[in-house]
């Protein structure tokens, strides 16, 4: 993680847990690269980051910038709001992750970051422990499907490559910080239902449901030399929605959300879902 990376994260999660509230004035450039430790032009990287993102308003010549409304309250796609999400739930010392989705695909890219920041020492949870209920590899699904024959068995057997491939690499990445000693309690469970998911849900440190429909298009997908027209779903530009039932959160039909898409899952894991074996 650079270092204008980091500094947008803290100064970004002060700003989500009020610590910096909405039209107040953040320090001096000054002073935040004291409290760094990193020069001037760092400090202004990082800033120029959280103006992007709607966390803070453009800055007069001089003027400390003031905080605003962050873009993330509106819906964002799946790998950007996700990404951004995980990154802040691995600052927790205990990390627990619950996810039900097609492949986890999104879920692989966005743990890159904060599994480069455990190996590079910037981040030290004391365990993480991450659950993930996919459709039965060897199921029937509703898509992927070629559009001129939906009984041609080589969409469904290309997702069910791309699905073992990103639960093995997921699978593997974890454990791997447990057996070099960088995390000391590390559990993956993955779990398989019977049936078509429609949409994705990740709950992160029982606290934040992150939920996104899986919208069906027709499209060229490769497979081998060949090209198919299927109908398939594009998860990671998928929009996701954000609720928060964390002590800093004012909205209790938010909090009620984040508690029933838990017991949702949980509904699924200790009922119908059943182990699955990566080869």
């Amino acid at each position: 993680m650079t270092e204008e990376s980091r500094i947008a994260d803290v100064l970004r999660q002060r700003i989500r847990s009020g610590e910096l509230p909405r039209n107040s004035r953040l320090p001096t450039q000054h002073a935040l690269a004291e409290e760094f430790g990193v020069n001037r032009t760092t400090v202004r990287q990082a800033l120029t980051i959280l103006e992007r993102e709607g966390y803070l308003t453009a800055r007069g010549r001089g003027a400390p910038a003031v905080v605003t409304s962050p873009l993330a309250e509106a819906p964002r796609p799946a790998d950007v709001e996700l990404a951004e999400r995980i990154a802040l739930a691995f600052h927790s010392e205990h990390v627990a992750i619950d996810a039900f989705s097609l492949t986890t695909e999104t879920l692989n890219a966005a743990l890159a970051r904060p599994l480069l920041a455990i190996s590079a020492g910037d981040l030290a949870p004391r365990s993480i422990a991450v659950r993930i209920i996919i459709p039965r590899p060897e199921g029937s699904l509703a898509f992927p499907r070629l559009v001129a024959d939906p009984d041609d068995p080589r969409p469904l057997e290309r997702l069910r490559r791309i699905s073992t491939t990103f639960c093995g690499s997921l699978h593997h990445q974890l454990l791997s910080l447990a057996e070099r000693g960088l995390v000391p309690e590390v559990s993956v469970d993955i779990r398989s239902v019977d049936v078509t998911p429609l949409l994705k849900l990740y709950l992160l440190n029982n606290t934040e449901a992150l939920t996104g429909y899986y919208q069906v298009v027709a499209r060229p997908v490769g497979f081998g030399e060949e090209e198919l027209e299927m109908y398939d779903v594009l998860g990671l530009s998928s929009m996701v929605f954000r609720s928060s039932s964390d002590k800093d959160s004012r909205d209790e039909q938010e909090a009620a959300f984040v508690a029933e898409s838990q017991r949702w899952f949980e509904s699924l894991w200790s009922t119908i879902a059943r182990p699955v074996t990566l080869s």
